[in-house]
């Protein structure tokens, strides 16, 4: 949604057709704690406190007209407190189906079609053969992003210790990734440092010596190819051990694919072989590149020592797309259409924060605060457009100014 000129924002720069432009507050867009910071023990499964600020006091300072920003601080803590508490009387309302059951049931829905989807493979016809591609390759992004991303936030299970198994499970072996230092950068820093420079500001997705078409269209395909080059580069911040085991169970997961293919679907050739893993995992690598960068990258962006608090910070930095029935089921709709509610509470389940959904629109919205929605056309048609300035150049810093 548009910034309007009654928002309590001010960019350092300019506004082009509703978004953020202007001269780059910083001198560069690394992400150095994603790869230098080694994850702490335990961090691979704990959640997010709802409705609590999740990452350190790293200058959680309001900036506020009138000389008066420890007020304007309780304001906003108190917004988040009531809405919290709103939340919260929805899930203790609900069922285990509705906490956690619907999105488990289509994990396991995903299971029982991988026979299906291989034995297609075996046939000679064309339409058999392409519908076993489909079949694998959404149930392998339906387990790849929506079974890691939920694993990652503890949303599958009550259970700390299962919760640790499942995403051992999902990321490590079905992901071929690290499963401490994705959750650790993924929840500690993304969702602790939501669109804060430096840290949770998606610079990771930023490519820049490729060009828009390239980046756009050709390179989410090396996606299976790079996911695990970078988990092995990872490893080196963990300990020994975690790395032995991430190491054997990103093995066994690409060879058990790769085992599959050859003996099941009967493919004659290694190579051949291999180039179905690649289409398989690479089938849903565009809508899976484009979301990440849609739904955060060219909205306000903050520095570190002037970030306002959590309710602001998620409301101004955060976008919803439209549902989408394939990746509503693929990616889950905390990635999709319930993206604001997801880093409002992250803790929730897919199926939960659809039910909160209706709540926090209107929350927001009746407390004249942002609620960022867009196509999932239209985005595509602004990174496009406005390539280099979103995702070449350092984005411009946004203050927040006057907030009553």
């Amino acid at each position: 949604m548009p910034l309007e000129d009654r928002d309590p924002v001010r960019q350092r720069g300019q506004r082009v057709n509703g978004e953020v432009s202007g001269t780059p507050g910083l001198g560069g867009t690394g992400d150095p704690p994603l790869r230098d910071t080694p994850a702490p023990d335990g961090s691979g499964t704990e959640a997010m406190a709802e409705g609590r600020d999740p990452g350190p006091a790293l200058g959680d300072r309001d900036v506020s007209a009138g000389g008066a920003p420890q007020q304007a601080g309780q304001h906003e803590e108190a917004l988040m407190t009531e809405l919290s508490e709103l939340v919260q009387k929805v899930v203790k309302s609900s069922s285990w189906w509705e906490r956690h059951g619907v999105d488990i049931g289509i994990l396991a829905c995903s299971f029982l079609l991988l026979p299906a989807g291989f034995l297609c493979l075996r046939s000679a016809q064309a339409i058999p053969f392409l519908v076993g591609v489909l079949t694998l390759g959404v149930v392998h992004h339906t387990l790849t992003v929506k079974g890691s991303h939920l694993a990652s936030h503890n949303a599958l299970t009550e259970s700390k210790s299962w919760g640790k198994v499942w995403a051992i499970f999902f990321i490590e072996l079905c992901s071929a990734f690290t499963a401490e230092q994705g959750t650790y950068n993924h929840v500690k820093i993304h969702h602790g440092y939501t669109n804060v420079i430096g840290l949770g500001d998606s610079s990771t997705w930023k490519l820049p010596f490729l060009n828009r078409y390239v980046y756009m269209f050709i390179a989410p395909l090396a996606v299976p190819i790079i996911t695990p080059l970078v988990a092995l580069d990872l490893l080196r911040n963990v300990e020994w051990k975690v790395a032995l085991r991430t190491l054997c169970c990103m093995f066994l997961g690409l060879y058990c694919h790769y085992w599959l293919l050859l003996h099941v679907s009967g493919f004659q050739s290694p190579w051949s072989t291999l180039l179905c893993m690649l289409l398989t995992r690479s089938l849903l690598a565009h809508p899976y590149i484009h979301v990440n960068i849609f739904q955060h990258i060219g909205l306000p962006m903050f520095a570190a020592d002037r970030k306002p608090k959590r309710i602001h910070l998620m409301s101004l930095g955060v976008l919803n797309l439209p549902r989408n029935a394939l990746l509503d089921w693929s990616f889950g709709h905390s990635l999709i259409s319930c993206h604001v509610e997801h880093h409002l509470f992250p803790s929730l389940s897919d199926n939960m924060c659809l039910k909160i959904k209706p709540i926090v629109s209107q929350y927001l919205k009746q407390k004249k605060l942002p609620y960022n929605e867009d196509t999932y056309a239209s985005r595509l048609r602004l990174f496009l457009q406005r390539y280099e300035e979103l995702m070449v150049h350092a984005p411009p810093i946004t203050e927040l100014v006057g907030i009553q």
